[in-house]
């Protein structure tokens, strides 16, 4: 009996050995279970572009609605649609016979004003008219001047040419209808360059003048295809409804891909920094105290988290320019890369550092 109660006993205490070995073994791995993994990456000089993207409509160099400036049938047109034609060239043609009719009498009455004017000349040199009848006689050939002139002037009006170079559009007209100046002939469009409309908001707006350079992207355009432009254009005003500026610009050798009233991507390059002290944008922590760095310092065989306040300027593709800090900061400086927000971090913290994963390097 004595030997069975001495055996449970005996359990006990291997157990309670068993127990202390891993309390042991566990507080030997606790220190090294305190280093927090960390991707790092250095502090960096790099040129910073501050650039603003937009949305534009595109539009041609030059577009009219071709109109007719006198009512009339129309007697034949001169053009296919979607042909090239140029300065000058006549269209359309609308039926003048009345006109011609008119302009035949006033011609009559031209030269008959114009021999009685002679005529008086004559007599008045010989004083055998008075002022008065020659006076007359030069009022009517100045009436018949004028009238001519006028029929010429309609005349000319029942031809309608290209203002200027340029793709005519589909027309609505054909030989027959009836034309008055509030029909739509057809479209000209000025396809020799191309311009872009786009708009900007009131901030940027005092960054744009006349020769600012942007790059045009357009969803019909091969993916790696960048269009150069120039401002020509900035309206004095902002709008009121938008907060925004009217801008233009000029496309540089546009590609064939690109046609009026199509919309693109435009960005504008409103600002460059010159050997900018740089982080990424996932290195800045923002808390109540404003933005901070965790930088990785020495502290004997360990390294260890050091919170830096820092002031942050120019945002571009992925990096934060840093504009000051209360603790300087050197060109190659280790600091956390990534994920800081949701790190349990704090001042000497102990860390483990290890290189920020390339895919993250491009992207940034």
């Amino acid at each position: 009996m004595t030997r069975l109660r001495a055996f449970p006993f005996v359990l006990c205490v291997l157990a309670a050995a068993a127990g202390c070995s891993r309390k042991t073994e566990s507080a030997s791995a606790a220190p090294q279970a305190q280093k927090q993994p960390v991707e790092v990456t250095s502090v960096v000089r790099r040129d910073l572009a501050e650039t603003l993207t937009v949305v534009g409509s595109i539009a041609a160099n030059e577009s009219a609605a071709l109109r007719a400036e006198i009512a009339g049938q129309v007697r034949e047109v001169f053009f296919d649609e979607g042909q090239r034609v140029t300065k000058g060239q006549v269209l359309l043609k609308i039926d003048d016979s009345e006109l011609r009719a008119q302009f035949a009498q006033a011609e009559s009455r031209f030269k008959l004003a114009e021999l009685s004017l002679a005529r008086n000349q004559g007599l008045l040199e010989t004083k055998t008219v008075s002022q008065a009848d020659f006076d007359r006689a030069n009022a009517e050939f100045s009436t018949a001047t004028a009238e001519l002139s006028l029929l010429r002037v309609r005349l000319a009006k029942t031809e309608i040419k290209a203002p200027f170079d340029g793709v005519v559009g589909g027309r609505s007209i054909s030989p027959g209808d009836y034309v008055t100046p509030a029909s739509v002939i057809a479209q000209i469009d000025d396809l020799s360059r191309l311009k872009i409309d786009f708009q900007i908001p009131e901030r940027f707006i005092g960054k744009i003048k006349q020769g600012t350079s942007f790059t045009l992207r357009s969803r019909t355009l091969d993916a790696s295809a960048r269009v150069q432009g120039e401002v020509y254009f900035v309206s004095s005003v902002i709008d009121r409804a938008t907060r925004a500026s009217e801008v233009k610009g000029l496309l540089v050798e546009p590609p064939a891909g690109l046609k009026p009233g199509m919309f693109a991507n435009v960005e504008i390059v409103l600002d460059v920094r010159k050997d900018a002290l740089t982080v990424p944008e996932g290195s800045i922590l923002a808390s109540v105290r404003g933005a901070q760095l965790i930088a990785v310092k020495d502290s004997g065989s360990d390294k260890i988290a050091e919170f830096i306040p820092v002031e942050l300027g120019l945002r571009a593709r992925g990096f934060v320019e840093i504009v000051s800090s209360k603790t300087p900061l050197d060109e190659q400086q280790s600091i956390v890369a990534a994920g800081v927000g949701s790190l349990i971090l704090f001042p000497g913290a102990k860390l483990d550092p290890k290189p920020l994963k390339a895919e993250i390097k491009k992207a940034e």
